[in-house]
């Protein structure tokens, strides 16, 4: 594996830094005074002039390795970047979530119809959309117990359910939402479910409450939806009945890489804070980048920044190689580790910034939210944790010693 950039991924890191330091930061109290001031879930039109910036210097659409020639381990170093401002930089680039997840799906599995309704104007930045697994009356975790269905009734297909925390919901932007439901509840465990394209304009969908994390409300919103009668045209299927899980898989394995570097960018800008902080705060007549409880908490941070890059990039190569299936184990393993490094990194920061730390005069309160978040969706710990102990135990090893006679 090698670690040096190739001279396109050079160029784009430095055109990327040049677009985050002149257009991106300066547009952060921009965007949240508008929010502030129009309500949380208006769209601040500083971010269409910035999606303009990013097109012209050719930072559009760099997550999908068709549009971009990029792969994913060199997708990797620039997922990274934009997680320094995470509200803002990966949507101006066309990079964000749940849009990038939905595009991959919908270029792998989507028809021509159905690429040229929704896929186009995605890609071009035009709509945004949603992606509607999650539910509040059974443990989502596991996605069998997925109770919405999704009943073929002649030339349709007729939806049920209930679904929250489904991001981007409050942005009318968010045209389309891609539903997985129960096609056949009789069918093998893997083969029930089904994967559908349901209109924001559907009729019977409603949008309920948008839910606060920690307090926040996202600017796209984190919705409730309201599945009642909802008929979609039967072509609205995408790939086929029962490949709900199939698609599922397909989706999450870069997906997982674009989260885990966006969340070491949060840890790398929170690093930055905790250092100049120690510099210029001077309790006790000396500076506490003297302290050298303080300079363990940097050291900390660094090399467990470092130890979870090396192991996202160890993943994405892996992914170009051999496909998601290829990478299980590496996918559930970032899913745990670079989260909790975020959180852990943070909460330094906010220690050395003490009680500026928990307001919003900084990022590090809602980099903590985000982060601890992150530990939830697209699966919790606990689930990636038993997918690597499991595969662990079934590692072939070169020498097995006899762990049961004492000696």
């Amino acid at each position: 594996m090698d670690f040096a950039p190739s001279e396109r991924v050079s160029g784009l890191k430095d055109e990327l830094w040049d677009f985050m330091r002149t257009e991106v930061f300066p547009a952060e109290p921009v965007y949240n005074e508008y929010l502030a001031t129009h309500g949380e879930h208006d769209h601040p039109p500083v971010l269409e002039e910035l999606k303009a910036s990013a097109r012209k210097r050719g930072l559009w659409n760099l997550f999908l390795p068709s549009e971009s020639g990029l792969s994913n381990l060199e997708y990797a170093e620039i997922a990274e970047i934009t997680g320094h401002s995470p509200w803002i930089a990966p949507e101006v680039l066309n990079c964000g979530a749940p849009d990038t997840g939905n595009m991959e799906t919908l270029h792998l599995f989507a028809t021509e119809e159905q690429r040229e309704r929704w896929l186009e104007p995605l890609l071009a930045g035009e709509i945004r959309s949603g992606f509607a697994m999650t539910e509040p009356a059974v443990a989502s975790s596991d996605a069998t117990n997925i109770e919405t269905r999704i009943e073929r009734d002649g030339d349709d297909y007729v939806i049920n359910g209930r679904k929250w925390f489904i991001s981007g919901s409050a942005d009318e932007r968010c045209k389309i939402f891609i539903v997985m439901g129960k096609t056949d509840p009789e069918a093998e465990i893997y083969r029930q479910q089904s994967m559908i394209l349901v209109p924001r304009d559907a009729p019977g969908l409603t949008i309920g409450r948008h839910l606060p994390v920690f307090g926040y409300q996202d600017q796209h919103g984190h919705s409730e939806l309201i599945f009642d009668n909802v008929r979609v045209p039967a072509s609205n299927l995408l790939a086929g009945e029962g490949d709900g899980f199939m698609i599922a898989q397909a989706r999450l394995g870069p997906g997982r890489i674009h989260h885990a570097m966006r969340a070491l960018g949060m840890a790398e800008r929170a690093l930055g804070l905790l250092v100049e902080r120690a510099k210029v705060r001077t309790p006790f007549g000396r500076p506490l980048a003297e302290q050298g409880v303080v300079q363990e908490l940097i050291a900390n941070s660094r090399i467990e920044i470092d130890s979870a890059r090396l192991l996202v990039q160890k993943t994405a190569w892996l992914i170009d190689q051999h496909g998601a299936k290829g990478a299980k184990n590496e996918i559930s393993q970032i899913k745990v580790l670079a989260p909790k490094v975020v959180c852990a990194v943070v909460d330094r920061a906010i220690e050395v910034f003490g009680a500026a730390g928990v307001t919003n005069d900084f990022v590090l309160a809602r980099f903590y939210a985000n982060a601890r978040t992150l530990r939830i969706v697209d699966g919790p710990d606990a689930v990636h944790r038993r997918t690597v102990g499991r595969l662990e135990l079934k590692r072939e090893r070169p020498y097995t010693e006899d762990a049961h006679n004492l000696v």
